[in-house]
């Protein structure tokens, strides 16, 4: 799903316009953003929750020519889903394919 179609999701749901839907989307975007620049824990409860990580800093190498390059320490955004969103993510259907419906018993004795 990208920006433009969570955008769309919202307007139709909420039945509001998409230009007042996109106000929405982007405003709790930007303040996730700024919350881990803040270093914040965002939780949203059923759903999972953001936080950084420290990487540190570290010796590298260019694939193209071999040369060490050093790396610097940096933060990096991390998601971790919720038990809740794990276990809908991984229910019955999950893997994209439909369940045949269950087919009646007939008995074979008439």
């Amino acid at each position: 799903m990208t920006k433009a179609e969570l955008v769309e999701e919202v307007s139709r749901v909420v039945e509001m316009s998409r230009k007042d839907s996109e106000v929405i989307v982007d405003t709790i975007f930007r303040s996730i953003v700024q919350a881990l620049r803040n270093g914040e824990k965002i939780e949203i409860r059923g759903f999972g929750s953001f936080r950084t990580r420290e990487r540190q800093a570290r010796i590298g190498r260019n694939p193209k020519t071999g040369a060490r390059v050093e790396v610097p320490a940096k933060r990096i955004p991390y998601f971790k889903p919720s038990k809740e969103l794990k276990e809908l993510v991984n229910g019955p259907g999950a893997s994209g394919e439909r369940q045949a419906p269950a087919q009646p018993e007939t008995s074979s004795a008439l």
